[in-house]
This record gives C-alpha cells, structure tokens and sequence, in this order.
C-alpha cells in the first residue's frame, strides 16, 4: 500500500478562502464524521484542519470509519491530536457509543458504495443507507447537535428523461427500486427513505437536517480503478493512453471539482435551510467520449478507445443537476472547467501511476 500525499495545498487555500465566512462559525466546535475514510470525508476532513491551523479553530472532530488503522497506513498525515478514529458501521451506530460526547454538528457521509454487494443483497445498502442515517440521527440527537448534513444522491430521482436537461429539486420522478436496468436505483430508494427521516428530524425542530443531492466529482484521492469514469480516464492518460472507454461514450455526466465541492458541503452544513434538499454538482454536461478525449488531449495521451457500440434506439443516459437552489440562497459557483479539473488532478496522482 502506497502513501499518499496531502491534498494540493493551492486547492486547501483555495477552500479556505471561499469558505473565510464560516471557519468562525465553527470555533471551538465538536464534530461527529460518518463515513470519514471516503472521497467526501478526506476532502472535508482535509480542508477542516487546515482552516483550523491557520484560524486557530480549536476544532475536534470524531470521525467514525470501517477501517480506520488501514486508512492511516495510507494517509499518515490524518494523524492528528484533534482528530479520533472510531472503527465501526453506521449498521451498529447507537446513541450509547457516544454517551458522554457532546457534538456541535454531524456530517453524514456513509454509505454503500459497492454496486456488486449492493446486486447481491439489495436489503444491506437499505440498512446501511436508511438505517444508517436513522442511528446517526439518533446519536446526533442524543449528543446535542444543532447542524446536520447527509449526503445524498442525484439518484434519488431515478432515470433523468430524455426531454429534461437538469434535474431540480422539485423534479417528481423517483428511483425504482425494481428497475433491474439502474445500477443505482436501490441507492436511490433508500437515499430518499433516508431523506425523509432527516426531513421528520428537521420538522419535529432542535435538529436543522440539511440534504445534499450529490451528483458527479472529480479530483485528487478519487479511486483511480473503480466505477468512476473520470478517474479511470486520468489513470490511462497519464499512463500515456490510449484512454478506454469501457461503454459506447454516449452517457452523460458533468463534474464538480473536489475543492469546490468541499466548499459547497461546509456551506450546506452551516447554513442550508433546515428540511430542505440541494443539488451539488456541474451544470456543464459533457458525454464520456468527450470527457475521455479532453483528458488524452490535456495529458498528452495516444487517444482513445471506445469499446462499446451506440445501441440505436437506446434511452439517453444523462445525470445532470440543475444547481439554481443552491447558487441563489448562497451564491455557491463553479470556480473550475473541465480542463482546468483534469491539470489540477492529474500532477497529484502521477507519483502512484506506471507510465
């Protein structure tokens, strides 16, 4: 197992600058992490503690994990007074793990991300999803918390039709849970059972619940080797190429930069509206096709491969957010391009690739 790097300090300086009103809010602050180990909690995490030792934040932060020794073997530099590792599921999470802990906010970012376990028994990404998020409320309500935020999914609204080009909150299609042809749609069900307990927990009041829709990301600490299309294009560009395409290039998707995304999450969790859902993601779609060959031509790769065949007659695969909410209520923006996203990852990732 290789050791890898802190993330880019320019990204860091980049999400403390953006994010400079709320650090103050979080002076002296106890938070409870789920799910801590994870693309979304490395960036949170990271960017947390780095605002702390320039503001003198005082913060503490408990940060629940499967594995957390195997995580540090690999992120030494999360070794951190102020930071405790608790090893455990969100499956067994209760209120009595942290009788006497007090926490000032939670942050919710567990969830099942194995699709293959996820085919096999379909019951276990409910209970880590839904009831997950029913113990992390429990134990949020229990400590004390005022501010919680969970991380949910743009898959929540199941297929996106064809004649509609961003999804909005409002949007009233829902994810199938028997719709076998929907890789997500299981997540999906049982991210909106889970949106719904946080939505009761906001209403019933002392727990302002605030729900993060999350669609696609990129940037450093993404697996380079799992089912995100973006990183696997970076890995065989700067490998040199060709750039595989595993499918027919025909899905959409759009990609939020990770320093972004981090401000976006803090923004969300400090001053999203109680009850209320908010898409987080790009508005700039862009098809895998084209996003494998923007990355062979930003990284100087021999081009691309498309393995797959365009089935003609085939349902549009399109995943695109509309971000209007969240770019109203809190001005929250897209600093970074497609390209720019793709020259900012790939210098973190060229030590851990073969050429």
């Amino acid at each position: 197992m290789s050791v890898e790097d802190p993330l880019p300090r320019h990204d860091l300086q980049f999400v403390h600058r953006e994010a400079a009103e709320l650090w103050p809010k979080l002076k002296g602050a106890r938070l409870l992490v789920t799910g801590g180990t994870g693309f979304f909690g490395r960036w949170l995490l990271e960017s947390l503690f780095f605002a702390d030792k320039l503001e003198d934040l005082g913060v503490r932060v408990t940060a629940l994990s499967r594995d957390p020794d195997a995580f540090l073997k690999k992120v030494p530099h999360f070794a951190i007074e102020r930071l405790r590792w608790v090893k455990g599921s969100v499956t067994a999470l209760s209120p009595d793990l942290f009788s006497r802990e007090p926490f000032d906010a939670v942050v919710h970012l567990a969830t099942e991300a194995d699709m293959e376990a996820t085919r096999v028994d379909p019951s276990a990404a409910v209970r880590v999803i839904a009831d997950g998020t029913r113990r992390t409320l429990a134990v949020a309500a229990q400590s004390g918390a005022k501010r919680f935020l969970f991380t949910s999914s743009g898959a929540v609204y199941g297929r996106q039709p064809k004649d509609v080009e961003y999804l909005s909150e409002d949007y009233p299609t829902l994810a199938d849970p028997s719709d076998a042809g929907a890789i997500y749609a299981i997540p999906g069900f049982a991210k909106r059972q889970a949106e719904i307990l946080c939505m009761e927990a906001a209403h019933r009041g002392g727990l302002s619940a605030v729900i993060a829709r999350c669609f696609s990301f990129a940037g450093p600490a993404m697996p380079l080797d799992a089912k995100f299309a973006f990183g696997n294009f970076i890995r065989d560009g700067i490998a040199g190429g060709p750039v595989v395409v595993t499918g027919d290039g025909t899905p959409m998707r759009s990609y939020l930069y990770a320093a972004d995304l981090a401000v976006w999450l803090w923004t969300l969790l400090l001053k999203g509206v109680p009850g209320r859902a908010y898409n987080v993601g790009s508005e700039h779609s862009v098809t895998l096709q084209e996003l494998a060959k923007t990355v062979s031509h930003e990284l100087g790769a021999s081009g691309v491969r498309v393995m797959g065949r365009p089935v003609t007659g085939g349902a549009l695969d399109r995943y695109v957010p509309s971000t209007r909410r969240a770019r109203h209520e809190f001005g929250l923006e897209e600093n970074f391009n497609l390209p720019e996203i793709i020259r900012r990852t790939a210098p973190w990732y060229r030590p851990h690739v073969k050429h």
